[in-house]
């Protein structure tokens, strides 16, 4: 998350401090979460919480680096959280633990730890899974009881394929998007393409994320920039796609209220690490990444488009943060510099 200087003390919290009120800010969404898809949403987060602790111990031993220090200031159990809350309730296991170990130990440690990541660890493991193994990532069952009866075998992967088939479901985005060329908007929603209440519980979960990332500004460990930006070119693009041909794109609010846009915003998007710097910097990351989920979704191959456009920005970071930190006064900024060795 963009951390902030602590009002009252005039110093920069804790990392532990900032990590733990994000997981805290977390459970309004992963509460919604649960009460519409079940029990399996806990245990995405927990199993992806352990392999989160274990993959960094196991990692920080093989590096002679001391263990403690590290897992206690919770960034591991913070990726495990925002990893585990993304994918589809009851994943099995071992998806889980590809996921975490891409996470953690290559997007994360393998670069030296947390500080020198230039990458999103939880979308790094995200985007791995979603093009690995896009069966199980697509696997969202519709509105379920809190204890289905297949969630032991879906956790240990025991349940057939035909099975898993049966139990799925389109998300609105995957529906909407899929819905044909030929068929318009009016007619595709008037054809109760989803399961009943689909559509409302994404709505709802989005505004439990909404109000987690609420409370992380209010709380200043996050600042607004990136939120705003993000949305608000997604809104206008989103709105500009709309008005050229509604019967074919979705409308800001359905891009806003369904699929991971919020949750995105608020506590993929702010990572402390891998997000820009700079307050004009956290404006244009948060634009680009606004940019990119509207064209993915409209024009790409994926129905959400979070972790990709998270990933993308992540490569334009040094140059978004090089080319916006103001100079000291007499100082040549880089782009003066750059025009001065042009011959």
């Amino acid at each position: 998350m963009s951390m902030m200087h602590a009002p009252q003390l005039g110093t920069a919290p804790s990392t532990a401090y900032v990590m733990r009120w994000v997981m805290a800010a977390t459970l309004p969404g992963i509460a919604v979460m649960t009460l519409y898809f079940g029990f399996g949403v806990l245990t995405n987060v927990l199993l992806a919480a352990l392999w989160a602790v274990a993959g960094e111990a196991l990692i920080l031993r093989l590096r002679c680096r001391p263990v403690r220090p590290t897992l206690n200031d919770s960034s591991a159990l913070l990726t495990g959280v925002l990893l585990g809350a993304s994918l589809p309730p009851a994943s099995p296991w071992w998806l889980i633990g590809i996921g975490v170990i891409a996470a953690v130990v290559v997007a994360k440690q393998l670069y030296g730890g947390l500080g020198h990541n230039p990458f999103n660890p939880a979308m790094v493991g995200y985007a791995l899974l979603l093009v690995s193994f896009p069966t199980h990532m697509t696997l969202w069952a519709p509105p379920q009881p809190l204890w289905p009866d297949t969630l032991w075998p879906q956790i240990l992967g025991t349940l057939p394929g035909s099975a898993l088939d049966a139990l799925s479901g389109a998300t609105p985005l995957d529906a909407f998007k899929h819905k044909g060329d030929a068929v318009l908007a009016s007619e595709f929603w008037a054809s109760s393409p989803l399961p009943d209440g689909t559509l409302n519980a994404w709505r709802n979960i989005a505004l439990a994320w909404l109000a987690g990332g609420m409370v992380l500004i209010a709380k200043r460990l996050i600042s607004w920039h990136i939120p705003a930006a993000m949305l608000g070119s997604m809104m206008l693009l989103a709105a500009l796609f709309y008005a050229s041909a509604p019967s074919h794109f979705g409308s800001p609010l359905f891009h806003l209220l369904t699929g991971a846009t919020l949750f995105g915003a608020f506590f993929i998007a702010t990572d402390p690490v891998s997000a820009a710097t700079s307050r004009r910097g956290k404006l244009l990351y948060g634009a680009g990444i606004g940019v990119l989920v509207i064209l993915i979704r409209n024009l790409g191959g994926y129905p959400d488009a979070i972790a990709f456009a998270v990933l993308l920005m992540n490569l334009c970071v040094p140059l978004l943060d090089l080319y916006s930190v103001p100079s000291p006064v007499g100082k040549a900024t880089a782009r003066q510099l750059g025009k001065r060795k042009t011959p």
